[in-house]
């Protein structure tokens, strides 16, 4: 490994650098007459999303040949590298195809298997997340910070689409939402900016990956909020997917609790 690979300034540099790259290319399609294509998990994908994604790729091969990547759309290359990249380059797609300009970026970048770099960037709105462990978290190069909010009561509550909880998973959502004062849908990971910013207090989702949450624990974190799995663990490249994002540590148990059953 090379100093530069451990440069903290120098990778946040690189990483606005693939947020710059893959925000170009998402302006372009954006508003567009689009072919779109259904994953085999039935989930759309556009030229946008791999045409961004494969630009940042080479973008990393070219400048850290060394670092791994995780890609949404591409797969993996060397992912029990030392320092490892975790791309979605739509975050959001459904709202990219309908010209909802919520979409976002997301870039993450883990060290030795933890969240250390991500960001959330949204082109259409040019409004940018950087979060760095260690350091307090930007938006648009000035400090966020999550906003205090003791009481599940309080809180302003976002998840991408209700639907996408079913089961038992839909009961653990549903005691959340009744606890809180306001739900809001739809935002991606937008949700988690206006966390980290002080607009909103908790965000639940299930059934994400890691190019979905490697990006937003430093964020989330540098902000003064915690990301964690339902059960109150930290992220990592292997967790289940059933993410909390809290602005105030205070709401992180009451949450837990509703949506494990222990309340």
């Amino acid at each position: 490994m090379s100093s530069s690979d451990a440069d903290p300034d120098a990778l946040v540099a690189f990483g606005v650098r693939l947020a710059e790259i893959s925000g170009s290319i998402a302006r372009r399609y954006f508003r567009s007459a689009l072919a779109v294509i259904d994953k085999p998990d039935a989930t759309p994908v556009t030229i946008a999303d791999r045409e961004a994604e494969t630009a940042m790729r080479a973008e990393i091969a070219r400048a850290y040949p060394q670092h791994g990547i995780v890609g949404e759309e591409h797969g993996s290359e060397r992912p029990d590298a030392e320092f490892v990249w975790y791309l979605d380059p739509i975050d959001g797609t459904k709202s990219f195809i309908a010209g909802v300009p919520l979409f976002g970026t997301l870039i993450g970048l883990a060290r030795e298997g933890r969240p250390y770099l991500g960001i959330i960037d949204h082109p259409a709105l040019n409004e940018r997340w950087i979060g760095l462990s260690g350091r307090s978290t930007t938006f648009n190069g000035a400090p966020a910070r999550c906003r205090p909010c003791a009481r599940l009561e309080d809180a302003q509550l976002f998840t991408t689409d209700p639907e996408l909880f079913e089961g038992a998973e839909r009961e653990a959502f549903g005691r959340v939402r009744q606890r809180v004062k306001r739900v809001r849908y739809g935002a991606d990971c937008y949700a988690y900016g206006l966390v980290a910013s002080g607009w909103a207090d908790l965000v639940v989702e299930t059934d994400l990956d890691a190019t979905d949450f490697m990006a937003l624990a430093p964020v989330i974190d540098g902000a003064g909020g915690a990301l964690r799995d339902w059960q109150g663990r930290a992220i990592t490249p292997a967790s289940s997917g059933q993410v909390l994002a809290v602005g105030d540590l205070r709401l992180l148990a009451p949450a837990q609790a509703l949506l494990t059953g222990a309340a």
